[in-house]
């Protein structure tokens, strides 16, 4: 102890004796931080959406490399004229060709290149001779129309049921270098987690995350660039057709500038609401100026050092500067507040004595409330999803530098200016009686009213967290208006869904010993499925159209009539669940064979495996089967937009139904695709974040007694805590917003916020209760001191992040609210309910 008290002196000199030294050294520091600033960057790479250490991620890899899936773009084509005249075709053809044109575009599909089998119908041999298209000469196109939406392989994939909207798939040039970087460090950070790395591997794995890191840098931009061009291609045909794009790189271009439009239009709001705020409380131009300058120091120092590592800020980890700036607040305003008491009650100090006074008073709140901030922050490290680290470590980073800078730049400041006047504080309305009072007398009047709603409010919290549901639709992040809303919600509702889901089956002789009968009397319906993207991340969509050649001509169980037959049993399941759209496999094959030939043996499979033209091949075949491992593939979209969706369940109902038919063997199927890797790391993230919560209000409750030296003082702490944490969620789960990547770190929030309340609270308290030993009185002072920079900080707090309803990305609006929500509960927890148990329980020891 007197060691830390040695410290702490040397600390209250360094800003009372040399502030010009302290203020000069923070502004090279911030300066030399701030040249790394050009460097700063986004990222919103299937690295920040899954998590870390996902096998079923290495499977999709896996998955994506023998069924030869390829990132690709979605144009939707609606014309103004009729879709099969000769005007919308050649616009649609010209389109297409503008396409090809863009670098990186490696191929492109439609409606004029698919292979038709049914306009009219025709036989194997006409159509392993020469495959017709829509531009033959002889094709009937009301046939061909027909054909795209009735037909098992084309219906409700390249065109839409009202017969006007069809798509052009862009298959991007496959990036083979991406595939082997990201293999080969996930291959060695799966050793590392397995048994440890030797020294070389260990380097290697330095290297090759480093190469890795910026080859993927370079693809990101390469990838947005594409996608502006496309953009601007398409928007040369606006008056034609109505045109949207869609796809997984274009998500992820939009998404990073959603957030960078957010960074800068609301952190440039956020400050200048605070700089208002701060001016009608204190009226002061010291007390606006300084906590901004201190502020935007911590933010500017942040961004410089994660900067300079080249430390890249997600969708959710580029929360941290809005938080930043709060906090930072938080502290200043609490400081400001309690300087201005002292100069109120000691009109005779000097400078020295009340920034000593003041710095020495709230030191050890402002440690404490820090340091439990960086316990509830530290949950989310946890996760096991990069951006969820990433913000919990940035927040804990940046809460001691913002702690550090408050305690160095307010003090070293005051000192340099002149002192300021009790009048001066009496005429900024002090004088009179806060807002605040009004809650001291509610406690004191009416605190069965305040025990009776504080536990209304915890039985509603527990039945909203009852309902809580974890989910993710990035549909729902997005405007209506916005393009990207658009383009998503037509494909998902005219093209057979969005999220891509795979069910993988393999062949095991061993234990799958089935009668190799011929049967001709089942039928499938669907095609592929998906949206894939080679960023080492893929989205099953419109596979139907890859370009993957025969994988070669191993016999496979699979083109077998039996093979055939076990697959269309679960594609006819899938067809009939209400959530899911395109249903795509093997099973389309033996139902146009049926339709064309009247049927086909395990012979006519055989030589079709064989003689298929690569144009027809490519589509009945190749996406759902890997012969080399006796493998297929069932794959199928799901309806983003359907109501009540539940992605979880339908995976369980999925699987369910697989291990409960006698035709498979639940060991032989798995399932991959962006539906389970989304819904892996949000039942990650769910379930780090919900469980640990008690271990994380345990560890702030132990913290509690360290500061407090009390059990008692500790309890009665901890539960306006654990209530505002619940009601937050609690509210979420009332009105049905779920929990995705974004809002479920609220409760860390939360609990980040609450705290800082409680603590000052019970500080405060403490002291005045000394005075007189009277705990209403004292309830009163505090209210009326502390209680009143509580509420100044909830304000900006809430309005502040209020200001985010005006974003385009409706994650930032949750976040705002959600916020603002926390603080609300916090500051009525901490106002309310705590002063309230204090007077029931008269923790305090007088002396």
């Amino acid at each position: 102890m007197k060691a830390i008290s040695k410290l702490f002196n040397m600390y209250v000199s360094l800003v009372t004796c040399y502030p010009k030294t302290v203020l000069t050294v923070i502004a090279a520091i911030t300066v030399a931080l701030a040249v790394g600033l050009p460097n700063f960057k986004l990222d919103a790479s299937a690295d920040s959406l899954t998590l870390e250490n996902d096998r079923d991620l290495d499977f999709f890899r896996e998955v994506s490399k023998h069924y030869q899936s390829g990132d690709f773009l979605v144009v939707t084509y609606n014309p103004k004229v009729d879709l099969f005249s000769d005007q919308a075709l050649n616009t649609l053809g010209q389109l297409k060709q503008d396409l090809l044109e863009i670098p990186g575009v490696a191929g492109a599909n439609s409606i004029l290149d698919v292979p038709l089998l049914y306009s009219p119908k025709r036989g194997l041999a006409d159509i392993v001779k020469k495959p017709r298209t829509l531009l033959s000469p002889d094709v009937d196109r009301e046939l061909a129309k027909q054909e795209f939406l009735t037909s098992p392989i084309y219906k409700d994939l390249i065109l839409g049921p009202d017969g006007q909207t069809t798509a052009i798939q862009l298959n991007l040039a496959y990036d083979a270098k991406y595939i082997e970087l990201v293999q080969e460090r996930d291959g060695l950070r799966a050793k590392r987690n397995r048994g440890g790395l030797s020294e070389q591997e260990a380097l290697r794995l330095e290297a090759v995350s480093a190469e890795f890191l910026d080859y993927r840098t370079k693809a990101d931009a390469r990838a947005r660039d594409r996608v502006e061009q496309v953009r601007n291609v398409v928007a040369k045909y606006k008056d034609e057709a109505q045109i949207y794009v869609g796809g997984v790189s274009m998500i992820a271009a939009d998404m990073i500038q959603f957030i960078k439009n957010d960074l800068v239009v609301f952190g440039t709001a956020v400050l200048l609401f605070m700089a208002i705020t701060l001016a009608v409380i204190f009226r002061a131009k010291r007390f606006v100026v300084i906590p901004m300058i201190s502020c935007v120091t911590a933010v500017v120092m942040m961004l410089g050092y994660v900067s300079w590592l080249d430390w890249r800020l997600t969708v959710i980890s580029s929360n941290f500067v809005a938080l930043l700036l709060i906090i930072s607040l938080a502290i200043i305003i609490h400081l400001v507040v309690r300087y201005r008491e002292y100069v109120d009650a000691n009109p005779d100090w000097n400078r020295h004595q009340l920034v000593a006074a003041t710095v020495k008073f709230m030191a050890r709140p402002c440690f404490y409330t820090a340091l439990t901030t960086i316990v509830a922050f530290a949950s989310l490290v946890v996760s096991g999803i990069r951006p969820v680290i990433d913000f919990g470590w940035m927040m804990t980073i940046g809460l001691v530098v913002a702690l550090i800078l408050g305690f160095l730049i307010l003090p070293s400041a005051l000192m340099l200016m002149p002192k300021d006047k009790p009048s001066a504080a009496a005429n900024s309305g002090e004088d009179h009686e806060p807002l605040t009072m009004i809650f001291s007398r509610i406690v004191e009047n009416h605190g069965g009213v305040v025990l009776f709603g504080s536990v209304v409010v915890a039985v509603m919290s527990a039945w909203g967290i009852s309902r809580l549901q974890v989910e993710n639709r990035f549909v729902d992040y997005f405007h209506d208006s916005t393009e990207i809303y658009k383009g998503l919600s037509l494909i998902d509702q005219q093209l057979g869904g969005t999220t891509s889901l795979d069910i993988v089956v393999t062949y095991n002789p061993e234990e799958d010993r089935v009668e190799l009968a011929v049967d001709d009397g089942f039928d499938g319906e669907g095609f592929d499925d998906g949206f894939e993207s080679d960023s080492g991340f893929e989205d099953e969509g419109f596979d139907d159209f890859s370009d993957n050649s025969a994988k070669g001509s191993k016999d496979t169980f699979w083109l077998t009539v039996a093979g055939l037959k076990k697959i269309t049993l679960l594609h006819d399941y899938l067809e009939m669940q209400p959530e899911i759209g395109k249903v795509n496999s093997l099973a389309i094959l033996y139902q146009v064979g049926k339709d064309i030939n009247g049927g086909l043996n395990d012979f006519e499979l055989a030589v079709m495996q064989r003689k298929l033209p690569p144009e027809v091949a490519g589509v009945l075949i190749n996406p759902y089967l890997y012969p080399a491992g006796d493998q297929t593939r069932i794959s199928l979209r799901i309806h983003d937009t359907f109501p009540g969706l539940n992605r979880s369940e339908l995976v369980e109902r999925i699987k369910k139904h697989v291990d409960e038919s006698p035709d498979f063997n639940a060991d032989n199927v798995s399932f991959t695709g962006l539906l389970v890797l989304y819904n892996n790391m949000l039942q990650s993230l769910f379930s780090s974040q919900i469980v640990t919560l008690g271990a994380v209000f345990f560890a702030i409750m132990l913290m509690f007694v360290v500061l407090f030296r009390s059990l008692k003082i500790a309890l009665v702490a901890i539960f306006p805590n654990i209530l505002a944490a619940f009601s937050v969620l609690g509210a979420m789960g009332l009105i049905g917003l779920p929990l995705d990547m974004m809002t479920i770190t609220v409760a860390a929030i939360t609990v980040g916020i609450g705290v800082d309340d409680t603590i000052h609270y019970i500080h405060r308290f403490k002291e005045e209760v000394r005075v007189d030993g009277d705990y209403v009185a004292a309830m009163h002072r505090s209210h009326h001191s502390i209680g009143r920079a509580m509420y100044y900080t909830s304000i900006i707090i809430i309005f502040g992040f209020g200001i985010m309803v005006l974003s385009e990305f409706i994650p930032t609006i949750y976040f705002g609210l959600l916020t603002g929500l926390a603080m609300f509960s916090a500051l009525m927890g901490a106002l309310l309910l705590l002063p309230k148990l204090i007077l029931m329980v008269k923790p305090f020891k007088l002396n």
